[in-house]
């Protein structure tokens, strides 16, 4: 009589239905688990069903949260408060699951993002660096954070994702700067005066102001971090097997280039002949039209991938060049 074949691990993702969520799942499918997913149309437990949610999680060999709206719009006051309440709410429903398991899983992987460093010009910040920029987009990391990390879960490790801006075919950001230099507006970008505005204030129980409020001549030399798709998939699971690793976890490639570089790059994938610079007055229009916001690509956001480095992971794609050419030719 032959042996009763083991059992799958089972793996939850919690978002799974989003642009990384597809890849991931793809993925750990390919690893051998039973890939189970929480969100809302033909996921296999909703958000506002606990007991779905604790079930699935209870035994699971693993949970990655990566639940939440889109950062890529115009921060209305709805857009805003639907930005917030999607990460920690889910992330809270998460928590509380794992707490109430029996079998709780040995590690919980949970979105994050980078933009809770500095604004920087002069180095790359690390997880080592403080995490304390002010205003929209921090206060709302910090309180997704603070949802993962608060508590006690002694049998489940939990890494926060702080992550870049994600190069793939069909994610977000790539088509939106692609379009830009296919229609001859792949120029750098620059900082300067605009409109005061309040949509970059702080929000949740302890808002804060943003760190230097105004604007930074800083001439197309903001700096732009970032991660290939398959770079984070390749991440997700190194962190997985390596026990060591827990806390925040930034992901991003190891070269970050600046805002003229990464539009110098895409003008040439895209075979645009030209890109007309775009100073703020220009751009902030256009922001508007396309829905979404400036700060996306006036930040100087630059952030390197320590605790990955100390521990070993090796990038399949660790230049610009190499990323864009796999987008558009893989």
């Amino acid at each position: 009589m032959s042996a009763a074949a083991p059992a799958q691990p089972r793996a939850v993702i919690g978002g799974g239905s989003g642009y990384l969520g597809t890849a991931i799942r793809d993925a750990l499918r390919i690893d051998g688990y039973d890939v189970r997913t929480i969100g809302r149309s033909g996921a296999d437990a909703s958000w506002d069903d606990p007991e779905g949610i604790r079930r699935l999680v209870d035994g699971s060999a693993l949970v990655v949260g990566l639940a939440g709206r889109r950062i890529d719009c115009r921060y209305t006051d709805r857009n805003r408060h639907e930005i917030l309440r999607s990460r920690v709410e889910t992330t809270r429903a998460l928590h509380r699951a794992i707490s109430a398991a029996e079998l709780p899983p040995a590690v919980w992987l949970n979105g994050s993002s980078a933009g809770l460093y500095r604004y920087a010009l002069d180095r790359a910040q690390t997880e080592q660096d403080p995490a304390d920029d002010g205003g929209f987009l921090p206060d709302v990391t910090r309180a997704w954070e603070a949802e993962l990390f608060g508590g006690d879960l002694p049998a489940t490790r939990r890494i926060a994702l702080r992550t870049t801006l994600v190069l793939g075919r069909g994610a977000p950001v790539m088509t939106m700067l692609l379009r830009l230099a296919r229609l001859g507006a792949g120029g750098a970008q620059y900082d300067g005066w605009w409109f005061p505005h309040r949509r970059y204030r702080g929000i949740g129980p302890h808002p804060t102001a943003p760190a230097e409020p105004g604007h930074h001549r800083s001439q197309g030399r903001q700096m732009f971090s970032w991660i290939h798709e398959r770079d984070f998939v390749e991440a997700i699971r190194f962190l997985r097997d390596h026990d060591a690793i827990s806390g925040p976890v930034n992901m991003a490639a190891p070269v970050a280039v600046t805002n003229r570089d990464l539009m110098r790059t895409l003008r040439r994938a895209a075979h645009a002949p030209f890109g007309l610079p775009a100073p703020r007055f220009v751009l902030e229009p256009g922001m508007a039209v396309l829905g979404t916001e400036s700060q996306l690509v006036l930040k100087s956001n630059w952030v390197a991938p320590q605790a990955l480095f100390d521990a070993g992971f090796r990038f399949r794609t660790p230049t610009l060049e190499g990323a864009i050419a796999a987008i558009l030719n893989g």
